[in-house]
């Protein structure tokens, strides 16, 4: 990525990676950050990565399964840390002292980085002012009320300059194979994810997978419906006239429904879905690019092209040299 920093880029013997967890946090994602560091000293056959864990006290810390992570470090220790992963799932817990400790680290340029809710910590302590972000999708909202300055997407991962956030769950996983990646070639990023049998690290840029019902809120049922209709025929769209039909409202209450809850007309939005659908069998698999045209409903490759690119910035096949 052009916007990665020195401290991503620059080979280092040992990478010191603290993780700070708190009470609640999401024994999943914690596993997700720092497993694939430890894999990927064991494969490299040398410590390409410490890693420490702080508690706010030192003492064990209890998930939100009430599994207990052991500590090493209390919050505040100077222990030397090239990367810091704030592990959360509740940003209420979050103490003047963690806040002020966050500060002095980004001062000190420790990258940072936050998993689930440690990206509103992060925010909170006013350390991700005119950074692209991401978060769970249930807090996107609040944070975008809250936070203004921070540049919210609803991708899984966002990595910028000394920032890394995620979503969290498995895309905290997904962010640190990227990140070993950068750091020690795609090679032993392949090996790691070939040991945790994955079929592929996703990409930062891949949206999150909401619920439809989340998604659209307290929309009308029958925008649901139509949203519905749309992701049950990417290989033969349907018309909006045949989309209102099937309904039982006109077109002209269909586009006002999208307009007003979706913010684009059906057709912008059913073109989007099988874009991005045709985005994700481009990265998952080989199927060649005329096929999965056909298969995300284009009458013709060149057709796709166009469209794929007018929406992506870049056509198929660079997609796939990407």
């Amino acid at each position: 990525m052009s916007d990665t920093p020195a401290s991503l880029s620059t080979a280092t013997p040992t990478r010191h990676v603290g993780v700070v967890v708190l009470p609640g946090f999401s024994l999943l994602a914690e596993a997700c950050a720092t497993e694939p560091l430890a894999v990927a000293n064991q494969l490299a056959g040398r410590p390409l990565y410490r890693l420490t864990t702080f508690g706010l006290d030192g003492e064990p810390v209890a998930s939100g399964s009430r599994q207990v992570l052991l500590t090493r470090q209390r919050v505040g220790d100077d222990v030397g840390l090239d990367m810091l992963m704030v592990c959360a799932s509740d940003p209420e817990g979050a103490s003047e002292s963690l806040l002020a400790w966050l500060r002095r680290l980004a001062t000190a340029g420790v990258v940072l980085a936050g998993i689930g809710g440690g990206t509103e910590l992060l925010a909170r302590a006013g350390l991700l002012d005119g950074y692209r972000a991401t978060l769970p999708w249930q807090r996107f909202e609040a944070v975008a009320r809250d936070h203004p300055r921070v540049r919210l997407s609803r991708h899984l991962f966002e990595i910028d300059r000394d920032r890394l956030t995620c979503s969290g769950g498995t895309a905290a996983m997904d962010m640190i194979m990227t990140l070993i990646g950068q750091h020690q070639g795609s090679e032993l990023a392949e090996r790691v994810s070939a040991h945790f049998v994955l079929e592929r690290v996703r990409m930062g840029d891949e949206p999150q997978q909401v619920p439809l019902r989340s998604r659209l809120g307290r929309a009308p049922e029958s925008l649901v419906e139509a949203v519905t209709l749309m992701e049950a025929n990417i290989e033969e769209p349907l018309t909006t006239h045949e989309l209102a039909e099937h309904l039982g409202i006109s077109r002209r209450q269909l586009e006002r429904l999208f307009k007003k809850h979706l913010q684009a007309v059906p057709s912008r939005y059913y073109l989007d879905l099988r874009l991005q659908q045709a985005r994700r069998l481009l990265r998952e698999g080989d199927l060649p690019a005329g096929e999965i045209a056909l298969l995300t409903g284009f009458s013709s490759a060149a057709h796709f092209s166009t469209a794929y690119r007018n929406h992506f910035g870049l056509t198929p096949r660079e997609e796939r040299l990407a």
